[in-house]
């Protein structure tokens, strides 16, 4: 893969998968500006852009700050909203971003690798340790326990693997553009991961891969990779992305993706009023 490649397939990113491309399950979108504000199921704010320059100019500290404070009062002014999401990309020319969403209450979290290409070069043949089966589920029970496992395995609390749950199955019961494939040995859930194609694009996201650590490095999350990239193709997709982790990004390098960006989200979570923090019993104290 040449630097021009790499670069093609960032242009490739940025002008289709940036802004509407992705927010198209939420309940509400709002532009601010350059930005998206979407607001989903249980809570959940989401803003995205591909430039945060505006129509006075290329962005600066100052203008950056300003959109970050107009973006978050926008949220403020919504109290079912709880928690919301700032995400970014390396590559943007972003002055005084992180300084500006620090200073407003974010918390930036793992920083991960963008990660795009072929999806042919990930639709091969990949043996499977014995036992183990590979499959698209639809039954709601069946993605409950991938879910499951998946919360499991990324150490999500209760609070937001019920909100995850709620949210994914509204969208498997109210839209078709979500396919959701683990992989199986004797019924219990080994590893999993969904596919995204993205209306009017060429590409598909695949999403939420996690293995179980017992099961890690005999080739499964591989031929769960394969079998959705063979999925996205007959979708008429030509490209892949994801969002990959440290554990996921070697296996796609390894197959051909390239890492054309990184991305790191910044979360800002609603604060409990100290009306409500003082109402707990106070036998509560003691325990």
């Amino acid at each position: 893969m040449t630097d021009t490649d790499s670069a093609a397939l960032l242009a490739a990113y940025d002008a289709q998968l940036r802004r509407d491309a992705e927010v198209p399950s939420a309940l509400s979108v709002t532009e601010l500006g350059p930005l998206v504000l979407a607001t989903y199921l249980g809570g959940r704010g989401f803003i995205t852009y591909r430039t945060l320059d505006t129509d006075a100019g290329p962005a600066t500290k100052e203008s950056v700050r300003e959109l970050v404070t107009a973006a978050l009062e926008h949220y403020r002014r919504d109290p079912g909203v709880l928690t919301v999401e700032w995400k970014t990309r390396g590559h943007d020319h972003a002055p005084g971003l992180h300084e500006a969403l620090v200073a407003a209450g974010f918390e930036p979290e793992e920083c991960e690798s963008v990660m795009v290409g072929d999806a042919a070069l990930l639709a091969v043949d990949v043996d499977l340790p014995e036992g183990v089966v590979v499959r698209r589920v639809t039954d709601e029970e069946d993605v409950r326990r991938m879910l499951a496992m998946q919360a499991e395995v990324f150490g999500d609390s209760p609070g937001d693997a019920a909100a995850h749950e709620e949210e994914v199955l509204h969208r498997l019961r109210t839209r078709d553009d979500m396919e959701m494939w683990v992989a199986e040995c004797d019924g219990e859930v080994v590893s999993a991961g969904r596919l995204e194609p993205v209306a009017g694009t060429e590409f598909a996201g695949v999403w939420g891969g996690a293995t179980r650590p017992e099961w890690r490095g005999r080739g499964i999350y591989r031929a769960l990779t394969a079998a959705r990239a063979r999925s996205a193709i007959g979708h008429g997709k030509r490209f892949l992305h994801s969002d990959s982790t440290e554990f996921s990004r070697p296996i796609l390098e390894r197959s051909g993706l390239v890492r054309v960006t990184t991305t790191t989200p910044y979360e800002w979570t609603r604060p409990i009023p100290v009306d409500r923090m003082t109402r707990a019993h106070p036998a509560d104290a003691a325990r």
